[in-house]
């Protein structure tokens, strides 16, 4: 049965990326932003890293948003909530110079633009660990805009991480779809391909692939853009 949903994963997918890389990068580049307002490079790294995991174990009792920052101010302080604007100015200002430690693949948005073309629902199934104006800004990168999308997610619209399922299903339900009217396509075996357990078809694209547990790729519609779009059309 041919998907009426396509849900995309944006890092190492539609943005070609080597995590490490990409992940040393921004750390950089928010620890060089902040330090003159007082944020020692080493601390600030730890902490960021804490609020993460924060959102990713999130039991979906808050937005990540909260999550986040509920955690970072338990570190620093209740005050650190007036220097949010700083953080946010960062994005704004600075976030653009991690660019080039991502690649680009003129691919990527092709094929998302074919698939709307030919009638496909799309959604960006990023997860939802970054601000709206970093996962927008990463987008671009890609060669792709918020319109090619109905739905993207961000710490702000999401109260689950990838590879809680229930992080899926909040969107399926957001876009008022079944699972099984849906496939998933990502490059992470681990937080992409789990959606087969809601019933959703999957793609697994490995230009940058990540497979932490080595599993066996046969087990899944694997392959390159252009094997996407191949793929899509067989359904």
């Amino acid at each position: 049965m041919k998907p009426k949903m396509i849900l995309f994963d944006l890092d190492g997918t539609l943005l070609p990326m080597d995590q490490d890389v990409f992940v040393k990068a921004y750390f950089g580049a928010i620890a060089k932003k902040l330090a003159p307002r007082g944020y020692e490079p080493q601390k600030l790294v730890q902490s960021i890293w804490i609020g993460t995991k924060a959102m990713i174990k999130n039991d979906g009792s808050k937005k990540n948003e909260q999550a986040f920052w509920d955690t970072f101010a338990g570190i620093y302080g209740e005050q650190v909530r007036d220097e949010i604007v700083y953080f946010d100015e960062f994005y704004v200002q600075n976030f653009d110079d991690v660019q080039a430690s991502c690649g680009f693949n003129v691919e990527a948005a092709k094929t998302v633009r074919a698939l709307k073309e030919a009638g496909y629902r799309l959604a960006l199934a990023t997860n939802p660990i970054f601000p709206s104006i970093a996962t927008e800004k990463r987008m671009r990168w890609a060669g792709l805009d918020k319109s090619d999308f109905e739905l993207y997610t961000t710490y702000e619209n999401s109260r689950y991480c990838k590879p809680n399922l229930k992080y899926y299903e909040d969107i399926l339900t957001a876009l008022d779809v079944k699972a099984e009217d849906c496939l998933m396509v990502g490059n992470d075996v681990g937080e992409d391909m789990i959606v087969e357990k809601l019933g959703m078809k999957v793609f697994l694209l490995t230009d940058c692939l990540i497979n932490r547990e080595n599993k066996d790729l046969s087990a899944y519609p694997h392959g390159s853009f252009v094997d996407l779009l191949a793929f899509v059309e067989s359904l």
